[in-house]
């Protein structure tokens, strides 16, 4: 009898692997959403790259332009290499972090604590960002095909034929081109997002406010993680896209490293350049982040209630 319940309750618990298939799926259909701002943050960022001058008045004036010169779906230019890069590196994030939280907890017998956590989304976030990299590179050049002249443009018909053009015309070692710059953004995001929300999200509840659990308290705490995220995390956001996005000339790349591009456009565009499309990126990462635990959590829902059959014991996250 002991054994029959115990089978059962081994059944009703969500597997790992599914774990990191929810997760992926959250975040493909919160990038469904998020994408022309995560479009105009691209066109923004590599707008002024190489003579200095400033194409984008704001936002908006980027968004307009945008849509009159390619039409209201070029806002969604390069969703299929988003959709990919959220399968490869949202799902592989989540894995890893998972995996170490649970090593952490059975090692040391406790919860991890706050350095804990902010070190495992460091580790985390790297390993997402480097598998994920291959998508980014076709994401943003992708993004970035529209505002070119005609002639230069590179056509890629969808993210597959963008992967295997790059690699055949470029090399395979191209698709991890700017991995340290985004590797080294993944790492502050994860370090930052995990660490604040958890903290804003606990000063809303026990605070003040008294917020209840739920999607408002979510909403609320994500968004000021958001925005310290994206403060601590634009600058290498903007190398690691013009990065992606240069050309070579008689077989020399335009920037030799992040660190270049940084001063490059803090001496030619002026330190307050180095948050260009401050505002798109913060959008994207503020609602991507509510979005992401709203769809996990309605997932998991649909997967204990259809699949096991049972109430859901939550995210796990």
């Amino acid at each position: 009898m002991a054994q029959q319940q115990q089978q059962q309750t081994v059944k009703k618990n969500l597997p790992n692997g599914m774990k990191f298939v929810l997760g992926g799926m959250a975040g493909m259909g919160a990038t469904m959403i998020v994408q022309p701002l995560d479009l105009v943050k691209t066109r923004m960022q590599i707008s002024g790259a190489g003579s200095g001058k400033k194409e984008f008045r704001n936002t908006f004036h980027c968004m307009q332009t945008v849509v009159s010169r390619e039409g209201p779906f070029g806002l969604y230019q390069g969703i299929g290499a988003a959709l990919l890069r959220q399968a490869t590196y949202t799902t592989s994030r989540l894995g890893v972090y998972t995996y170490l939280n649970d090593a952490y907890k059975v090692h040391f017998q406790k919860d991890p604590s706050v350095a804990a956590s902010m070190g495992m989304g460091v580790i985390a976030g790297a390993c997402g960002a480097f598998v994920g990299t291959p998508a980014e590179v076709a994401l943003i050049r992708m993004a970035s095909d529209g505002r070119l002249p005609i002639a230069e443009r590179r056509n890629y018909n969808n993210v597959f034929n963008a992967l295997t053009r790059i690699t055949r015309e470029e090399g395979l070692t191209t698709l991890w081109r700017g991995s340290l710059p985004t590797m080294g953004r993944a790492m502050v995001v994860n370090m930052s997002q995990l660490a604040s929300y958890s903290q804003f999200k606990t000063y809303f509840r026990t605070g003040p406010l008294k917020m209840e659990e739920g999607i408002k308290l979510q909403f609320a705490a994500s968004m000021l993680s958001g925005l310290l995220t994206t403060i601590t995390s634009m600058p290498l956001d903007m190398a690691k896209t013009r990065i992606q996005n240069q050309k070579y000339v008689d077989g020399k790349p335009e920037y030799r490293g992040t660190l270049e591009v940084l001063g490059r456009v803090a001496r030619h565009e002026g330190i307050f350049a180095l948050w260009k499309g401050f505002t798109p990126y913060y959008c994207r990462l503020g609602p991507h982040t509510v979005l992401t635990f709203i769809f996990l959590e309605q997932l998991n829902q649909m997967y204990y209630k259809y699949i096991l059959g049972s109430e859901s014991k939550g995210s796990g996250l």
